[in-house]
């Protein structure tokens, strides 16, 4: 039986233990979720590659109190490439349960889509590693390792700072980062660039107390005006982002992002213009671009006649390669500061940083995964930029600098990664899976 028959015939019963795997709230935050819902998805993951011949595989605590799996599997001959499989058992938290149309944690069959919380990001991804292993069986001509970080959706770099302490472990001559995705169902890509970003809060203040806006508005600054202000500062008319400093011309020479299709992804109301000057790939992949994630203010229900004191915002932004991060954060800190009307005082605070990313091409491993993925979806592998983040990438490539990284998976943009009715295409699991087994075997003779 040939490979693509095997993952078909895996295919059958994946859909039953990815519905266990999901049932498992692995948040990695004990403020939401018991700890030992992370603690029963690592042991999950443990036992299910423990079956796959990873014989020493074991749990690892990492700096920030996660735990990874971690292990290896020997190939055929000592000689052959090593390959590091990543991913990651942790998920984002459900956010608005009422928003989702199945429950969160229990798989569900939609119109041909699994819906659930990790489905795709990035449980579906495991899924896809377990197959393409099953499908090769004993016939895995390299050599591999694993590891199955347990805390990176909250981003305090626990994998980071472990690999930085334990280099040769993960040594390997490629590494798989299984936490993308293809630009669209069927369409096979490699993620190739990572935009790097800065978190700050912004806090303004300018009076000691709220004041009755009849007795003193309109001579008492009001402190959230001051900050809409502020805001308005980071973008132009045209929605492109404008800090002082920050190059927002550049543009992206990959494949484009059809302006449809990301209106039909992005989920975008009839009328709604799509934002600034370039293209969609540029604007998402090649420029910097700034997010309020949130506003502390009165809400509507429950205000009174007010004038506001105090407020804060906290702020995305997001940094393309070729700029520094740490330029990125100076400039947007000493614009917001800048923009402050009415003496107001402002305090700007460095949430989080990380730097961009950008993979080497063209390597005997990148042109052995092109090959696989021709063979698997019938199309050709395109190259693509991603808006988010993993710094992990950052920390892989200055730890190991001669290895191949390779950025794919399952999480195209009908995934909703991220959002209430998350899901994954099992075609897309399927043909991932297949990419894998046959990059597997070609690379072992690339």
């Amino acid at each position: 039986m040939d490979l693509r028959s095997r993952v078909t015939d895996l295919m059958r019963p994946a859909r039953e233990e990815l519905a266990e795997f999901v049932a498992i709230r692995s948040v990695a935050d004990a403020r939401q979720f018991p700890p030992e819902e992370c603690a029963k998805a690592a042991q999950w993951v443990l036992s299910k590659f423990a079956g796959l011949g990873f014989s020493d595989i074991r749990l690892e605590r990492t700096p920030d109190g996660s735990d990874a799996v971690v292990g290896s599997r020997p190939g055929p001959d000592p000689d052959a490439p090593t390959v590091l499989l990543y991913a990651h058992y942790d998920v984002q938290p459900p956010l608005d349960d009422s928003a989702w149309r199945t429950p969160a944690f229990e798989l569900t069959e939609v119109d041909g889509r699994w819906y659930g919380r990790g489905a795709a990001d990035c449980k579906g991804n495991i899924l896809a590693h377990l197959l393409a292993l099953r499908a090769l069986g004993n016939d895995v001509p390299v050599n591999l390792k694993l590891v199955v970080e347990g805390s990176e959706e909250q981003g305090t770099g626990g994998l980071e700072a472990y690999v930085a302490g334990h280099p040769d472990l993960l040594r390997a001559d490629t590494i798989l980062v299984c936490d993308t995705g293809n630009a669209a169902v069927g369409q096979p890509a490699a993620t190739v660039t990572l935009r790097g970003m800065v978190n700050v809060v912004v806090t303004v203040e300018a009076m000691a107390s709220e004041l009755h806006s009849g007795m003193f508005g309109g001579a008492a600054p009001d402190a959230l005006a001051a900050l809409i202000s502020m805001l308005a500062s980071l973008r132009d008319q045209r929605g492109n982002t404008t800090i002082t400093g920050l190059d927002n011309t550049q543009a992206w020479a990959g494949a484009p992002y059809p302006p449809e299709q990301f209106r039909t992804d992005a989920g975008l109301l009839e009328g709604v213009t799509l934002l600034g000057d370039g293209t969609v790939s540029d604007m998402l992949w090649a420029r910097p671009a700034v997010t309020v994630l949130g506003i502390d203010c009165p809400p509507v229900t429950g205000s009174s006649a007010s004038i506001v004191p105090r407020t804060s915002a906290r702020l995305n932004l997001r940094v393309p390669p070729g700029m520094s991060a740490a330029d990125a954060h100076t400039a947007l800190a000493e614009q917001l500061k800048a923009a402050a009307p009415w003496g107001v005082h402002v305090a700007v605070d460095l949430e989080a940083i990380g730097s961009p990313f950008e993979a080497a091409v063209g390597g005997p491993a990148f042109e052995a995964m092109s090959a696989a993925m021709l063979e698997a979806y019938g199309r050709p592998m395109t190259t693509l930029g991603q808006g988010g983040s993993i710094p992990l990438c950052n920390v892989f490539a200055e730890t190991y600098p001669d290895a191949e990284i390779i950025l794919l998976g399952v999480e195209e943009p009908l995934a909703l990664i991220h959002a209430p009715n998350e899901s994954v295409d099992p075609n897309e699991m399927q043909a991932m899976a297949l990419s894998l087994a046959l990059f597997l075997q070609r690379y072992a003779t690339a």
